[in-house]
């Protein structure tokens, strides 16, 4: 057992750390990546992101790899092999977002040459690093995350609230947010 403190949401679940220790609040500047996290991320709506965690690799084979392309073009038949896949989520509305969300995804990598320089523009290209207490004393929002959902869902996208952008945001290392005491703080 290893005795690395680490931040207290994160359990003694080996997925729970191995998220923690090697990718949460890690810059994230792919486009690939990007995209399976705002999906992630949208999914976990009302849910753990254990529960998210636990069906990544199923989300990863049942939507393409999240290729938004591939996504973009997925018709009623495909949606309902996703309705009865038991390794998803099987939200028709979280399902029907993720090929909206490809749409727009694909729309702002027209735009702006690529997501990764539209998303990180809501922090001025650079990580804002807090130091908590607690990750309990950490915001669930912000005016950056703020910002970003009213941008997004202006462009069409769905269940990017701006609680879903703020986790996001910790998600791909556009907000470190580890806990003062945790071995990752002091990196």
């Amino acid at each position: 057992m290893d005795s690395k403190h680490r931040c207290g949401w994160c359990t003694s679940d080996q997925i729970y750390i191995d998220y923690h220790d090697f990718e949460w609040g890690q810059a994230v500047h792919d486009d690939r990546h990007l995209f399976e996290m705002l999906i992630l991320e949208g999914a976990q709506a009302g849910l753990s992101w254990i529960t998210v965690l636990k069906k990544r690799n199923n989300y990863l084979l049942a939507f393409d790899n999240f290729d938004a392309k591939k996504i973009s073009q997925y018709d009623e038949a495909k949606i309902e092999e996703l309705l009865q896949n038991p390794g998803i989520i099987r939200n028709k509305l979280k399902i029907n977002s993720t090929i909206i969300n490809a749409k727009c995804f694909l729309a702002i990598q027209k735009e702006f040459g690529s997501f990764d320089t539209y998303i990180w523009k809501f922090v001025n290209h650079k990580t804002i690093k807090n130091t908590w207490k607690s990750y309990r004393d950490a915001p669930t929002r912000t005016p950056e995350s703020d910002a970003m959902s009213k941008d997004l869902l202006k462009r069409g996208f769905k269940f990017v609230g701006s609680t879903i952008c703020y986790a996001y945001m910790q998600a791909v290392g556009m907000v470190i947010d580890h806990e003062e005491n945790c071995f990752l703080a002091k990196k």
